[in-house]
């Protein structure tokens, strides 16, 4: 009979035991970093993913869009007749004005081209240079009138097409049924470009022309113009009456169901579409005071109203971060509570509310829907010269070009969004400086 020991036996078990739960915690441990492993790559293949189409999206608007910073250039001879331009020679502004300088362009290119005798063919002649060539006659007559009498080289604007074909956007190999330069007008332009006659010059009309029907003479300083006015007066609004809200609900007010209430609704406002605003402006600042559809003016109140949210949300988190001992340090040393506030809590987190506010005014600018609302898609040719006068502003100058058909617009709306992104980066980037700058980690 053998004898058999207990303890031993127990002790066994125990080893048996204790090996079972290491197999277990060693799968367990091997399935947790499986797990961990697998979470790292989704997050990686997440944001490599988003990086792929956010460089679709900037290669495809930078493509579409470089080309809009150079506009093409015919240069022919003009002679500034005195008879059409100015046949009692009184040199009067008036008569100057009014002369017409599309036949002086007209009769330059006949002379250039004495072959083309039809009818049909000289009216595609003409269309080489653009329909606001006589405005550049008559704007270059005006400040030198010297020039009537005289013949002058003159760079003129291309027309459209003509400028999509010099920048490759045309394919000259289709049949001439499917495009829309004909063979004439490029053997035209070709024999002008063997002359030294075409030229690519950077489009300064691009940032110093209003909006036109015509894309090369379109331009985005009227749009430019129009959202400076409706940001800097949003700026000078939302700013003080933001930081006053955010000090006294985070510093002064008192803590009941009205407060309460409020903090609610601002948090909510926050998070409300952007055109429940612009029909709100519509209702109030429009219908109600009267004030101009278009204006600057009403772009303002609504783009205040649509960013307070923000500041305000910004501001109190920016007064939290403050270390509550430098409140009861000015306290303490005999300082009232505004004193405390003004002279020592503000200052710290001045930088936090000048972030949030700068993401705010970024926001504003990017803005399209509330501006609609108030009636700022309008086509305004003019530069605005005050905050009561019609404007628009950049997003919906983009917003129109995009329905235009023309390819001259397409390449003008990748350009202009190229403007608004540089514009925004700019912005943030000077948030993001600001609060690396100026900010203070407790």
């Amino acid at each position: 009979m053998t004898n058999q020991n207990p303890r031993q036996d127990i002790a066994g078990a125990d080893v048996m035991d204790s090996r079972r739960t290491f197999e277990i915690v060693r799968a367990g441990m091997k399935r947790r970093q499986s797990a961990e492993k697998r979470f790292r790559l989704y997050g990686l293949l997440a944001i490599l993913l988003g990086l792929t189409f956010l460089s679709v999206l900037f290669v495809s608007i930078i493509g579409n869009g470089y080309t809009a910073f150079a506009q093409t250039y015919v240069k022919i001879p003009v002679y500034f007749d005195p008879a059409g331009i100015d046949p009692e020679g009184t040199r009067d502004p008036d008569t100057l004005n009014t002369a017409d300088y599309s036949a002086l362009v007209k009769a330059s290119l006949r002379e250039m081209f004495p072959a083309v005798t039809e009818r049909g063919e000289r009216r595609e002649l003409y269309s080489i240079i653009s329909t606001g060539a006589g405005f550049e006659l008559r704007d270059s007559v005006l400040d030198d009138p010297a020039l009537i009498g005289t013949r002058q080289d003159i760079w003129l604007v291309a027309d459209d097409e003509i400028d999509m074909l010099m920048k490759g956007h045309v394919d000259r190999t289709v049949p001439e049924l499917d495009r829309r330069v004909k063979d004439n007008q490029i053997a035209w332009v070709d024999q002008l470009n063997s002359e030294g006659r075409v030229e690519k010059r950077f489009n300064t009309n691009f940032f110093l022309a209003g909006d036109s029907r015509d894309p090369e003479l379109a331009g985005i300083r009227g749009a430019l113009v129009g959202s400076f006015y409706p940001l800097l007066l949003t700026l000078i609004l939302s700013f003080p009456i933001g930081v006053a809200a955010a000090v006294y609900l985070e510093e002064f007010a008192p803590r009941n169901r009205l407060t309460d209430l409020i903090e609610v609704n601002i948090n909510n406002l926050a998070a409300v579409p952007s055109i429940v605003f612009g029909l709100l402006g519509l209702a109030v600042f429009i219908n109600f005071f009267g004030l101009p559809r278009s204006a600057p003016i009403v772009g303002a109140f609504v783009l205040t109203l649509m960013t307070l949210p923000t500041i305000i949300i910004a501001s109190r988190v920016a007064l939290k971060s403050v270390p509550p001992s430098i409140r009861e340090a000015a306290l303490g040393v005999g300082a009232s509570p505004m004193q405390a506030m003004f002279y020592h809590v503000l200052p710290l987190a001045m930088p936090g509310m000048l972030t949030g506010t700068i993401i705010g005014m970024a926001q504003a600018l990017g803005e399209t829907a509330p501006l609609l609302m108030i009636g700022m898609v309008a086509f305004i040719v003019s530069i605005p010269g005050g905050i009561f006068d019609p404007a628009t502003v950049l997003p919906v100058q983009i917003f129109l070009w995009a329905d235009s058909p023309e390819r001259g617009f397409v390449e003008r709306t990748s350009a202009a969004i190229m403007v608004l992104l540089a514009f925004l980066i700019l912005m943030n980037a000077i948030a993001v400086i600001l609060r690396k700058r100026f900010e203070r980690r407790w």
